[in-house]
């Protein structure tokens, strides 16, 4: 038997949708294009029978079209042939998605960022599901991707883990004049954090950013990691948290802000004004050299957000 099987085909002219459909249906399998109307799949892939599916259609359309074995004569023209499956172009384009993830994954959450290697796993597998000669582009884009994973690690694991519990009232005299520690690489939950202890909690609270829990300083209080004072409770993010356990829960437009950086950090009911905070905060930490002027620069913004939802409330 041929290593090969070709499916060549007349379609009608007039009937577009049946091209195109046709087409998809052929494309998703992998097949290789001789020319204009020839498709090509190794005879012993198992997506070889959508090739007889393709003649069933195109017939019942009122097309042509015929299913034969390919005999090749010489091993240029097998060369010629198996060039048709090179995805070395298609594995390029991936290991470019995989390496431009890398460089924003600090800026994502933990549920984004596994989110986003999940995603480029499954384009892996289905590139590798057609790749009928795999090589060493297959292998590079493999790699990358395992890169991608252990550069995932510290993020997940440094994200915290939801305490049980009630969120206690705490009298905010005794956080005064403190010094706040928390992980360094600020994100949306943090930045928000920081800025509401100093804006609203602390106002002259100094800060200092962590590798981890371990290194926090004596007498600090920790937010945003496990162990601290402060972090994530029950559906809780750290921010909410803070808003409770000082009695600021009661301001609107502190809580609108409450339900953007929720969403942003752990996902759920989406907000309105969340993807522009996310944009915004990209473009803050693009920019800002450490986490210092991070803040600096967030707290700005959270300034503004909180501002106009301000003016919102007191206009309606």
């Amino acid at each position: 038997m041929s290593p090969f099987l070709a499916l060549l085909t007349s379609l009608p002219t007039g009937n577009s949708t049946i091209r195109m459909r046709v087409w998809r249906a052929l494309k998703s399998t992998g097949c290789g294009v001789l020319r204009d109307g020839v498709y090509l799949l190794p005879a012993a892939a198992t997506q070889s029978a959508a090739l007889a599916e393709a003649e069933s259609e195109i017939k019942a359309a009122g097309g042509f079209a015929m299913t034969v074995e390919l005999n090749l004569k010489s091993p240029a023209q097998l060369e010629h042939v198996r060039k048709l499956f090179d995805r070395s172009e298609e594995y390029g384009a991936l290991v470019a998605r995989i390496a431009a993830a890398r460089t924003s994954l600090g800026k994502f959450g933990k549920r984004k960022a596994g989110t986003l290697v999940e995603r480029l796993q499954r384009s892996l597998d289905e590139l590798s599901g057609i790749d009928f000669y795999p090589g060493q582009a297959r292998r590079q884009a493999a790699d990358a991707l395992s890169a991608l994973r252990d550069a995932l690690k510290p993020i997940a694991e440094g994200e915290p883990h939801p305490a049980k519990g009630k969120i206690r009232r705490l009298d905010p005299a005794k956080f005064r004049n403190r010094v706040w520690a928390t992980r360094k690489d600020l994100w949306v939950d943090r930045m928000a954090s920081a800025w509401l202890i100093k804006r609203f909690i602390d106002g002259k609270a100094k800060f200092v950013w962590i590798d981890s829990p371990r290194d926090r300083p004596k007498g600090a209080v920790g937010f945003d990691f496990d162990g601290a004072e402060f972090t994530h409770v029950g559906d809780h993010v750290t921010f909410e948290v803070l808003l409770a356990s000082f009695t600021l829960d009661h301001d609107p437009a502190l809580t609108s802000i409450g339900q953007a950086v929720h969403f942003l950090d752990v996902g759920g009911i989406p907000v309105a004004d969340a993807r522009g905070l996310e944009t915004l905060m990209r473009g803050i930490k693009s920019k800002a050299r450490g986490d210092d002027a991070i803040l600096a620069e967030a707290s700005k913004a959270f300034d503004l957000f909180y501002s106009a939802y301000s003016k919102k409330e007191t206009a309606a």
